[in-house]
């Protein structure tokens, strides 16, 4: 079994600092994220012992419990549900959250091959795109694994399927929006994933682990998506531009929400009250705040390359999630 780090500060975050945006340093940064695959990577079934005693998922474990400052699990109504109740509903976020995840990276996978599929035989982004696609079918596994083992009726919202062709038509049309839709997936969920890891509450080992992993092998993905990004945008037209700049608000809110607030399915299984809602994820609540936090780094990369700026500020307000830059 591969080890998986315990230092959450890992070598990617380093290289988004660096500048690559001469051809030689590029490339070699590519090289050096396809190695890392090649060294440091995971397989869903191999790297996690599903099946020792203590990684076992029974659905009244209080560790699986919300955690003490979770928008949710800080409501009155929460933390008035019986305690296996309070564990279930935690179970069933996390589950769902999961099955979101593999049908998100399903979605990424097919949009990556159809990226791959229009670039000439000798880009240095071929070898890398391919990396990505089979660590992120292995998380797929992962994740499904776990949901399965949970035993609970997990049901993913429809707008992913409903939106996948669009976006896994971007691979090959738009990349660059394909590359900012990777980025409102595993930005808010690597947000909550380390935030998670480090506060000092004792975690459910299961969750430790594929949290873990996840967060090694998409700290290269988010990297890679980065530069890319800011490598192609300043050179779009105006038009597609201009796509970028209106789709993007609406994927990072749509993706966010779908990613750090109960689904639909959860709140009617447990009658969560309207009232609970709003005080948890409405408008200056604790859940906003987790969300505005959770895509800062997208966010500043958006200020960056001019997808945000002050004429589009009033739109990323309206959806609600706008902050001051740095913040």
């Amino acid at each position: 079994m591969q080890g998986v780090a315990t230092n959450l500060t890992l070598e990617v975050p380093e290289e988004e600092r660096q500048d690559v945006t001469e051809d030689l340093a590029y490339n070699r940064f590519l090289a050096r994220l396809s190695h890392q695959s090649v060294v440091k990577h995971f397989d869903a079934y191999a790297d996690v012992p599903w099946d020792t005693p203590e990684f076992a998922l029974d659905p009244a474990d209080p560790l699986l419990e919300l955690g003490p400052d979770d928008p949710l699990g800080v409501t009155s109504w929460y933390q008035g549900q019986p305690q296996p109740t309070r564990a279930r509903i935690g179970l069933h976020m996390i589950a769902t959250f999961a099955r979101i995840g593999y049908s998100f990276e399903s979605i990424l996978k097919r949009g990556l091959l159809e990226y791959a599929a229009r670039l000439p035989a000798d880009a240095p982004e071929f070898r890398y795109a391919y990396h990505e696609v089979i660590e992120e079918a292995q998380h797929s596994l992962m994740f499904h694994e776990f949901v399965q083992r949970t035993g609970l009726d997990v049901r993913p919202p429809k707008i992913l399927g409903l939106a996948q062709r669009q976006i896994i038509g971007f691979g090959r049309r738009f990349p660059e929006l394909l590359f900012m839709f990777v980025l409102s997936g595993e930005d808010p969920i690597d947000w909550f994933q380390r935030r998670e890891l480090q506060s000092p509450r004792t975690h459910h080992p299961l969750l430790e682990r594929i949290s873990r992993i996840h967060i090694t092998e998409e700290a290269r993905h988010m990297a890679f998506a980065r530069h890319y990004l800011r490598r192609h945008v300043p050179r779009l037209r105006a038009l597609k531009r201009f796509r970028l700049c209106a789709g993007t608000p609406v994927i990072l809110k749509v993706a966010s929400r779908l990613m750090m607030r109960p689904s639909s399915h959860i709140v009617k299984t447990y009658g969560i009250p309207r009232t609970v809602l709003e005080e948890a994820y409405g408008r200056g609540s604790e859940g906003q705040r987790w969300v505005r936090a959770a895509l800062r780094k997208t966010r500043e990369l958006c200020w960056d390359l001019g997808i945000l700026d002050e004429r589009w500020m009033p739109y990323w307000k309206a959806l609600g999630i706008w902050a001051p830059r740095g913040a």
